[in-house]
């Protein structure tokens, strides 16, 4: 479906407006963190390691020190003693958690290929990243581990000796024990089907447009940093908490961001190590990091192994799922990584009405860079799993995969629903936008095709793969994530101030990269509050003008930021209320507010928003007692996650002499809820679908035996183009959600949460007649040609292994 522009009438929720951002952005005139030149700059360039684990034995930094335009080099033994604390890491999973301390720069033992050693500070960043090459640093090399079971073998070698191990964490959700289901362990032994496989999600690199960078200006009474960051409130905070400096002394700006897909939600070293290095020199520095620094040194995402288990009746109804994780932290903990995994622990259960469930993760140390938060962020890893499974499940069962959905899928009049992970979804349709998916898809037509292709052993097989989703976003409320041991809350803060003129600005905490915020939150203000769209401006990203906030992840910048708006002008129009009535000289109760008016009932009489505000600026004729104000602000905690969900429907047609997949067509119909910009929500869709089908047929970061990253640029990380995508059909449903006033769910993470399943899903579909049950992503033409010809014990890694022996059923229905 593709939205048209709307014509300028009737309200503005639902309209699909152009975004009124996008003419800075597009043409590039705008600011980001990378365009700015502050009087006497320095510039910092980072020497890294380019081994995976090794003591430093010395670094010898005299040449650099005198190279033309170098100002001042530094190790990690002269940042050290100011930043004793380490990098934080907020999300402590368990009261046991193996917390390594990270610092700025490493100084004595490096842990991954990347980690910064030394500082170089100069006039230029040519300089600077001429004079790294003068820096002679001795290392003694140290033992790598790479691989999760590797890791947790008896005898292998440590990335931290300290700790003793590699294991980081375990966490356990049982629904025996917390209440919300039966056993698992009796569904194993009483179930007529206990089906096992074991999928691979492979470590992904979240390849924003604008690398990372950040500029450091320690001269004013406030240090000021600018970031292209996700976070710039956390920042600021932890910032402050890392360094020991005063809160009310740091300002964080995030100019206009170039993406972030997650990978702009930690606190970087690099942050730290400009802010320290400005104190210092009481000069503005700069650090903006190369293409390959971002492979390398910025987080990257995924990276599971996952052993499943789900029991059913014959009949195809389930009756267990057991899920055991094992999750790659890399060589130190995120802001938010160890939690990633927990995220998923509330899907795996996903729309089904399981009545047991066990989920267990491990999570590991390993010697790579390490793990956090990437688009979806754990949801597309659980929901990949169960839907491989529903696949896997129902040819075992030898049905329909839909029909075994639709079997155990929760009905539309069952809702609200309490999983047995314990969520409680508050509405929902999967049969409606099933049936439009089907309808879009030609699920019978195709389904006809296929066969006719097996039957007359077309070279060109057609697969077709199925994701019926749903998700928890809107990252909230702040009692739950407190229960689940995050350190920050989930609430969201929203100013708005009514200028003299009646022009509005509203101040949102919600810090946008990419998502249109200043369109949303301005198409909301206009219906509140009946001004002029054009009459709206959106402020955000700067901690000084907007004072307060929790950032932007998680699907929640409209399901959390946008309701705080909603409530904020819902306060204006109760501050105008009292004043209306007083300058119309009647009754409070005898007004109504309508198209951004108060008006008498039954009369003519009415004044205006904006001849309020004027005459609040005049202050000339207010009643006693009121404030000569209009200005509002609200801080809202949801009592809920949001639940959008949709159906994916995807074709692939799978050359078998070559192993080369094309996505002949992709459906998706998603209920977002009430869409507030149509237009916003199918370029997110869009977006979000190229990225999950990027997760399976292209991206992989691989590491060699060493630790070092062969995928460090675009030429060996592969990014798909438009030209590699099908054209995407997309189209909604919509229940509203009943939690927020607004009925809105999340939309930013849906495309790559339901897709990589999809897609994988078309593509065993299409070769499991040749013996494969599995194929590790990404699924490259000769990964998918080397499924075909040895089966799936030879389908590509731990996917397959899995798949070949532990998914078979015997006589009697149990597992071999």
């Amino acid at each position: 479906m593709t939205s048209t522009i709307e014509p300028e009438v009737g309200p503005e929720i639902g309209r699909a407006r152009r975004r009124k951002e996008d003419e800075r952005l597009i043409t590039g005139r705008t600011r980001w963190t990378d365009n700015l030149t502050l009087p006497g700059m320095l510039h910092l360039a980072v020497l890294r390691s380019p081994f995976a684990h090794a003591k430093i034995v010395s670094i010898d930094v005299t040449e650099a020190k005198s190279a033309p335009g170098v100002v001042a080099v530094f190790t990690g033994k002269d940042l050290d003693p100011e930043s004793a604390i380490g990098m934080p890491c907020a999300w402590p999973i368990t009261p046991d958690m193996k917390s390594p301390r990270r610092p700025i720069l490493a100084s004595d033992t490096v842990n991954f290929a990347g980690e910064g050693v030394a500082v170089v500070v100069a006039r230029t960043s040519a300089e600077a990243h001429d004079a790294l090459e003068m820096i002679d640093v001795d290392y003694d090399e140290l033992p790598v581990v790479l691989g999760l079971e590797n890791a947790l073998a008896e005898g292998a070698p440590l990335v931290h000796e300290e700790l003793g191990t590699n294991q980081n964490a375990v966490w356990v959700f049982d629904s025996a024990d917390a209440g919300t289901g039966s056993s698992v362990e009796d569904a194993i032994s009483n179930s007529e089907v206990v089906l096992k496989r074991r999928f691979r999600q492979q470590r992904l690199v979240p390849a924003f447009m604008e690398p990372r960078a950040c500029v450091v200006d320690p001269t004013g009474n406030q240090l000021v940093m600018w970031s292209a960051t996700q976070v710039p409130h956390i920042l600021k905070t932890m910032t402050a908490a890392t360094l020991g400096l005063p809160e009310h002394k740091v300002r964080v700006i995030a100019p206009d961001v170039g993406g972030g897909f997650g990978g702009k939600i930690a606190v970087l070293p690099e942050e730290m190590m400009a802010t320290l290095i400005a104190q210092r020199l009481r000069k503005p520095v700069k650090w903006n990091e190369s293409r390959s620094e971002t492979m390398v040194a910025a987080h990257h995402g995924r990276d599971q192994i996952q052993d499943l288990t789900i029991t059913a009746n014959r009949d195809g109804t389930v009756t267990g799922l057991k899920v055991e994780l094992l999750a790659d932290m890399g060589a130190y903990l995120g802001l938010v990584g160890p939690g990633v995994p927990i995220l998923g622990a509330f899907m795996f259960n996903a729309i089904y009405k399981f009545p047991a469930y066990h989920f267990a993760c491990t999570n590991v140390f390993t010697n790579t860079t390490l793990t956090d938060a990437y688009r979806g962020a754990g949801r597309p890893e659980a929901t990949f799993g169960i839907e491989r499974m529903m696949d896997e499940l129902a040819v075992e069962l030898g049905m329909d995969p839909m029909e075994i959905r639709e079997k155990n899928w929760i009905k539309h009049e069952e809702f609200p629903f309490t999983t047995v992970a314990g969520l409680t979804y508050d509405s929902g349709n999967y049969e409606a936008a099933t049936d439009k998916a089907k309808q879009l898809f030609d699920y019978d037509g195709l389904r006809r095709e296929q066969k006719e292709r097996r039957d007359s052993g077309d070279p060109v097989q057609l697969g077709i793969g199925i994701s019926t989703f749903t998700e928890m976003c809107g990252l909230a409320p702040s009692r739950v994530l407190g229960s689940l041991d995050y350190a920050a809350g989930g609430w969201e803060h929203a100013d708005i101030r009514v200028l003299p003129t009646g022009k509005i600005e509203v101040i949102t905490g919600a810090s946008a990269h990419g998502q249109g915020h200043e369109t949303a939150w301005s198409q909301i203000v206009a219906d509140k509050l009946g001004v002029p769209f054009e009459d709206i401006e959106v402020i955000h990203g700067d901690t000084q003008s907007s004072h307060k906030g929790m950032d932007t992840y998680g699907s929640r910048s409209l399901v959390v930021g946008g309701i705080a708006v909603v409530k904020a002008a819902d306060k204006v129009l109760a501050k105008a209320k009292p004043i209306a009535a007083h300058l119309m000289e009647c009754s409070e109760d005898d007004l109504e507010f309508s198209a951004g008016k108060f008006s008498v009932k039954g009369t003519d009489s009415s004044t205006s928003i904006q001849d309020i505000a004027w005459a609040v600026f005049s202050a000339h004729n207010l009643p006693d007692g009121v404030e000569p104000s209009l200005d509002s602000s609200d801080t809202f905690d949801p009592e809920n996650f949001s639940f959008p969900h949709g159906t994916h429907l995807c074709a692939a047609e799978v050359d078998t002499e070559t192993g080369r997949v094309r996505l002949r067509s992709y459906v998706c119909v998603d209920d977002v809820g009430v869409a507030v910009n149509p237009l916003i929500v199918e370029g997110q869709v869009h977006g979000g679908l190229a990225q999950g089908i990027a997760q399976a047929l292209f991206e992989e970061a691989v590491h060699d035996e060493g630790g070092t990253l062969t995928t460090g640029t675009f030429a060996d990380y592969l990014l798909p183009s438009a030209a590699d995508l099908p054209s995407f059909t997309t189209d909604r449903t919509e229940t509203p959600s009943t939690t927020n006033p607004l009925g809105a769910k999340g939309v930013g993470e849906a495309g790559t949460i339901a897709s990589t399943p999809a897609v994988v899903n078309a593509v065993v579909d299409a070769v499991r007649h040749f013996g494969v049950n599995d194929i590790e992503m990404p699924l490259t033409p000769m990964r998918v040609w080397h499924a075909i010809q040895h089966g799936s014990a030879a389908a590509g890694g731990l996917g397959s292994e899995a798949g070949g022996g532990l998914g078979s059923i015997d006589a009697t229905g149990g597992a071999q």
